[in-house]
């Protein structure tokens, strides 16, 4: 009970056990607020997870979509590289050389 005041015992008596239901529960409200930010910040992490997922994905598709564009692009670079070198070998002027050779054996 509290001491003898001017306010009456039953008042003084209701508001010293809202002071201790307070403080009784302040643990309890302490260790929900911890869960509550621990369970915010797991559903962050996850989220951040499926979005990493998500650009891994984007950039392997990429990466098989650039593949198969060179795979296919195999013959195209082939048939110019090779028209590169005959160009740049001086063809015409081989043959230019090799029908005046054939000419001078038939006199």
């Amino acid at each position: 009970m509290a001491n003898n005041t001017a306010v009456n015992s039953q008042i003084t008596d209701a508001v010293t056990q809202s002071n201790v239901k307070v403080l009784g529960e302040a643990p309890a409200m302490a260790m929900g607020s911890l869960f509550q930010t621990a369970s915010h910040s797991t559903g962050i992490l996850f989220e951040n997870a499926v979005s990493a997922q998500q650009q891994q994905n984007t950039l392997g598709q990429a990466a098989a979509n650039t593949g198969v564009m060179q795979i296919y692009s195999v013959d195209t670079m082939a048939d110019a590289a090779g028209t590169e070198k005959v160009s740049q070998a001086g063809v015409a002027d081989n043959l230019s050389s090799l029908m005046t050779v054939l000419q001078s054996f038939r006199r």
